[in-house]
């Protein structure tokens, strides 16, 4: 059954329109971000893992940021190179996509790589928008009052803020050299 990718480019279409909406207040937004403790891990059947390798999964995945996920490759076990967790992303989708794509580079062994784990903050709920640990965390530190910014990559997770569009837009592009970055938070 291949509905893992299906769902993936809906998240990503949703991500999409949610970037492009107009951008919040810095008010509206921290009313909208998940508190910084605490992660809820969703584990994936089509990973096909044991009880125990679920056990360990989701102990390992508790200490990551949110957004992220864990891509495995099914014939190479939890315990291969292949596994790679992709955090601190603003969705589990742009997460998913990141782990799988280097999850299928390092593996040795057919099928394809499968999302084994989904980690999100905990009390998660589908918002209009959605931060990365990091970026939530600067929102509430260090976003700023009139003419402040912040802008994020759905496609890396890097992150900026500045004053003003343009300075968060090249304060997010900094960080990883992400092409996408689009301002959400604005005053």
């Amino acid at each position: 059954m291949r509905t893992a990718p299906t769902l993936t480019v809906i998240l990503i279409l949703l991500s999409a329109v949610a970037a492009s909406a107009e951008p919040l207040t810095g008010r509206a937004a921290k009313k909208l971000m998940f508190p910084a403790k605490g992660a809820l891990v969703e584990m994936r059947p089509e990973a096909g893992l044991s009880a125990q390798d679920q056990t360990v999964l989701a102990t390992v995945a508790a200490q990551q940021p949110y957004y992220g996920a864990i891509a495995i490759s099914p014939g190479e076990g939890l315990m291969s190179e292949a596994t790679v967790a992709a955090a601190n992303y603003h969705d589990t989708a742009a997460a998913g996509t990141a782990a799988l794509a280097d999850c299928n580079a390092r593996k040795k062994a057919a099928p394809a790589c499968v999302i084994a784990a989904l980690i999100r903050p905990e009390g998660y709920e589908a918002r209009a928008l959605q931060l990365s640990l990091d970026a939530t965390a600067a929102l509430r530190k260090d976003y700023g009052g009139k003419g402040s910014a912040l802008a994020i990559s759905a496609a890396t997770g890097a992150w900026g803020l500045g004053q003003g569009a343009e300075a968060a837009v090249a304060a997010c592009a900094a960080k990883a050299a992400a092409t996408d970055c689009t301002v959400v938070i604005e005053n």
